[in-house]
């Protein structure tokens, strides 16, 4: 699909302030003022983050009295539960709480709900099955509770506390918990806080039990180090997706470097089994771990990963790590199999005029990687996307969104023919019954159509700036990496490189000769470009601009720039 070129006027001002301020490459500093970094003090700390200047946890809405309720569970000797969920963020935040509390003087369980059976969240079953299972009097919902209202207020009867940590959004009526610790919550300024996923918002609530102890003297709290357990916490922010902006800029970058050497065994062996061996980015985060760890959720059981992380012995840790490189192979091939039948489908059916979204729905789908379909999906034909399997009430499934579109509003407003539904504004799940389905297609559609203008539904590539390429030296490109890690709110740097030619041959790569690779030149400097899944799409011809990502190749001890094709178009 080709996209409209929003390229960035350079603002030579900030540019040249940030440059003389810092000595930094103006590269650099052009694409840190596209990202509104344009203060030098406010960039310093961007570009050198600091655990110390993360806030104080007790900014968040309710912390203190989880915080209360947690130690008195500590000084009554109660079970205290955390009830999870199964994707990496879950998986994460509760293994965090799990190791850290228990070794504080808590004595916690973890019970994360099974996709297929149970559902996502506090559902009825789920909840039955994790009290007949641990008998718990204090239960910790993590990455799921903020709208359980029904569910929670039964737990309450039944003498059972809970304290939410979440970070989806809120509606009224507020569940009867002890504590809603949720971002959402937040007013004013504090609404910042909105960007943590949840392994974050655990490691703030671990940083306030943790003060907490100190003040009141407690030896073992004085002893404890969080930092160790920023390995989960980096995992958890990439892989959740959330805006690497703020505090979670703080925490990714920590996160990321703690990662290498974590402490723990199945982490290591994750490490292993991906072939990772040397500095963790976002991508050896949330292309290579996180899959992995989503795998046994996805097909089987997520109690998988989450004994992995929890374990202590390398040699159970490596065989859980088999297992779930075992998961994501099959995981890739279900995956595959889903979105070939529903992007073939679309090919024949889709009608660009008329159909403002994608909903599709199969008994036969497997709901544990309906997700990532729809991802696939939303990227393929760029409409908000929701992609429904079977499960044993009904349909169930996942909807991904595009820019403009807030998909957990729009799921509010069809909520009559759905069954339960959450999420975010850019994704979101949903269930409902399969007579419902071609009414929820038509309600989602007409709401696209009546929120989007027709421009809206063409992708817009955001560029840093018309770079030639000659420009695109060693030491521009370099200078890039200090904004790793990329992704959601700090978007990769991508650039137009002007008025190119090939100048070589095109050569075809990869299992089924899918990818190409093109030689290219401004009669200048050369330089490698790489189109990916290329098979379908029409290459460059002629004299014509390029739409890229800008890297530094390392391959065999010889390092090249190199160019990841985003779009082209004829030169002017």
């Amino acid at each position: 699909m080709k996209h409209l070129w929003d390229i960035k006027v350079p603002n030579e001002q900030s540019i040249q302030g940030i440059t003389q301020a810092l000595g930094i490459h103006p590269l650099l500093a052009q694409c840190l003022v596209n990202r509104e970094l344009i203060d030098p003090e406010e960039v310093r700390s961007f570009l050198n983050p600091k655990l110390a200047d993360l806030a104080a946890p007790e900014r968040i809405p309710n912390m203190g009295s989880a915080v209360e309720r947690l130690f008195l569970a500590r000084e009554r000797e109660e079970t205290v539960v955390v009830f999870g969920d199964y994707d990496v963020d879950g998986i994460t935040s509760t293994t965090l709480l799990l190791d850290s509390l228990n070794s504080l003087g808590w004595c916690v369980a973890g019970y994360l709900p099974d996709r297929v059976d149970e559902g996502y969240g506090l559902t009825p079953d789920g909840v039955a099955n994790c009290l007949s299972k641990h008998s718990p009097n204090l239960l910790i919902a993590a990455d799921c509770g903020t709208n359980s209202v029904e569910v929670i207020t039964t737990l309450k009867e039944q003498g059972v506390d809970v304290i939410v940590l979440d970070h989806h959004q809120a509606y009224e009526p507020h569940p009867p918990a002890v504590a809603l610790v949720n971002p959402w919550l937040s007013p004013g300024t504090e609404g910042k806080f909105r960007e943590l996923c949840t392994a974050g918002l655990a490691f703030k609530f671990l940083h306030a039990a943790v003060k907490h102890g100190r003040r009141l003297g407690l030896p073992e709290f004085k002893q404890y180090d969080i930092r160790q357990q920023l390995d989960l916490v980096g995992l958890g922010t990439i892989a959740d997706l959330v805006p690497l902006t703020s505090e979670n800029r703080i925490l990714a970058v920590k996160g990321l470097q703690q990662i290498p050497r974590t402490h723990r065994a199945g982490l290591r062996a994750l490490l292993d089994v991906a072939g990772i061996d040397g500095p963790v980015g976002s991508f050896e985060a949330g292309f290579q771990i996180a899959p992995r760890l989503n795998a046994a959720g996805r097909l089987q059981s997520a109690m998988r990963g989450l004994d992995l992380l929890c374990s202590k012995d390398p040699t159970t840790a490596e065989e859980l790590a088999v297992l779930l490189d075992r998961n994501n192979r099959d995981r890739q091939r279900v995956e595959k199999e889903i979105t070939k039948q529903v992007i073939d489908t679309l090919r024949t059916r889709f009608k660009p005029e008329s159909d403002h979204a994608i909903v599709m729905g199969d008994a036969g789908w497997n709901i544990g990687v309906v997700g990532i379909v729809a991802s696939r999906v939303q990227k393929e034909f760029y409409r908000p996307t929701v992609i429904l399997g079977g499960s044993p009430d009904g349909l169930r499934g996942s909807g991904r969104s595009i820019k403009g579109f807030d998909l957990a509003a729009a799921l509010k407003e069809c909520d009559d023919v759905l069954d339960r539904y959450g999420g975010h504004a850019m994704a979101a799940g949903v269930s409902m019954q399969p007579d419902n389905l071609d009414t929820f297609r038509e309600r989602l559609n007409e709401l696209v159509k009546s929120k989007l203008a027709r421009e809206m539904l063409q992708p817009t590539l955001k560029l840093d700036g018309t770079i030639p390429l000659h420009e695109l030296n060693f030491g521009a490109v370099q200078s890039l990496e200090a904004l790793q890690p990329t992704g959601m709110g700090l978007p990769t740097v991508q650039v137009a490189v002007p008025q190119l030619e090939l100048n070589a041959p095109v050569r075809w790569m990869g299992a089924e000769k899918q990818h190409a690779k093109l030689s290219v030149t401004d009669g200048q400097t050369s330089a490698e470009v790489i189109c990916w899944n290329a098979q379908s799409d029409p290459l460059p011809e002629g004299r014509f601009d390029l739409a890229a990502q800008p890297s530094i190749n390392l391959w065999r001890g010889r390092r090249s720039i190199q160019l990841k094709m985003l779009d082209w178009r004829p030169a002017a």
